[in-house]
């Protein structure tokens, strides 16, 4: 069988440290091109991972060799970039959050479907063993109904992750647009709409108090409410100095759900009855050395194409993520609580 042929637009720190290596990996994949505006660092990961070394990703996009793209840029440029992808004629797996706007979103949505082309967000939290395993006991009724959940996102900063350190685009609104909430916040949002059904309403604070010389959000505790009632609460940080946090808890009827709080347990499930079951699952992947390499994205990715599958994580499904954090962002300006609008669709 022909293996598909990728390009990296973007060898910053998630390229280098999550697609790159899961695309070497996979069986189904040849790395045939990278491309990154400091020349140097493309040419490095052209000789690590093979293929050209673009310093411009318009004229990599003219290869008509290459298949399909990972979008792994500031967040001002996912949009812009996707689109000439998908028109283009490449299936396209863009980094979070997926766009900087709504319109931004269909945009994309409709030039993946204008040019038959696949779109996928690179949302990895839905594919964790434990949030797996939480779904499935949730659906199948065991843990009854559920009351209320808090989520938490949280490290020490983008400083010691991304390649550029403190001078990161993360820290610069016109390329990031949004902080911590992008960051991290919308991984969360896009874990409890897949366990818990569609936020429908949002009240939030959203400040920065932790880093210096930025306006962009660093310390956000949103509340939520799904359109079943369920309401809970969301924080994201980049004030967590100790280290990190990426737990989930879900209060149920008839059992407590813990997902990533336990060191050693990666989800314990603790009973209205008193018995405790703990699973022993693979860990959620983190940013410190020895964290799970493979967050199945890529595999899942290659598989949407192959199997000609609407993506695990449509362009809808990622729009409708990033619409939880646009609403946090006006709640947080105008003081009420936002209504998201779930059911509006891309024409």
């Amino acid at each position: 069988m022909q293996k598909m042929k990728v390009a990296i637009i973007g060898c910053g720190s998630i390229a280098r440290r999550r697609h790159l290596p899961e695309y070497r990996s996979h069986k189904q994949v040849e790395i045939v091109a990278v491309c990154d505006v400091v020349k140097d660092r493309a040419e490095e990961m052209a000789r690590e991972y093979g293929g050209v070394a673009y310093t411009d990703y318009r004229d990599l996009l003219e290869d008509n060799k290459i298949d399909a793209v990972s979008v792994c840029l500031p967040n001002s440029l996912h949009a812009p970039v996707s689109i000439a992808a998908s028109n283009a004629g490449k299936h396209v797996l863009c980094e979070k959050p997926m766009a900087t706007s709504r319109e931004e979103a269909e945009s994309m949505i409709r030039a993946a479907k204008a040019n038959d082309k696949k779109l996928m967000i690179a949302h990895n939290q839905r594919f964790v063993d434990s949030h797996v395993k939480a779904k499935e006991l949730i659906e199948s009724g065991k843990v009854g109904k559920i009351y209320s959940f808090r989520t938490t996102f949280g490290h020490p900063g983008p400083e010691s992750w991304s390649i550029d350190g403190a001078t990161s685009w993360f820290f610069d609104k016109e390329r990031a647009f949004i902080g911590a909430m992008g960051d991290l916040g919308v991984h969360k949002s896009d874990l409890l709409r897949y366990l818990l059904g569609e936020i429908v309403e949002v009240g939030a604070f959203v400040g920065t108090n932790a880093k210096e010389n930025t306006n962009v959000d660093d310390n956000a505790v949103c509340i939520l409410k799904t359109e079943t009632g369920v309401v809970g609460t969301l924080a994201a940080s980049w004030s967590y100095v100790s280290g990190g946090d990426n737990s989930t808890i879900i209060y149920g009827e008839n059992a407590v759900l813990r997902l990533e709080d336990d060191p050693d347990y990666s989800l314990v499930v603790e009973y209205k009855n008193g018995d405790v079951v703990k699973n022993k699952l693979q860990k959620i992947q983190t940013n410190e050395e020895g964290g799970q390499l493979n967050t199945h994205v890529i595999e899942k990715f290659v598989d949407c194409i192959v199997n000609d599958e609407v993506p695990k994580v449509s362009g809808e499904e990622g729009m409708k993520s990033l619409d939880v954090i646009l609403a946090a962002l006006e709640a947080n300006e105008t003081g009420r609580v936002v209504k998201v609008d779930v059911g509006r669709a891309v024409v």
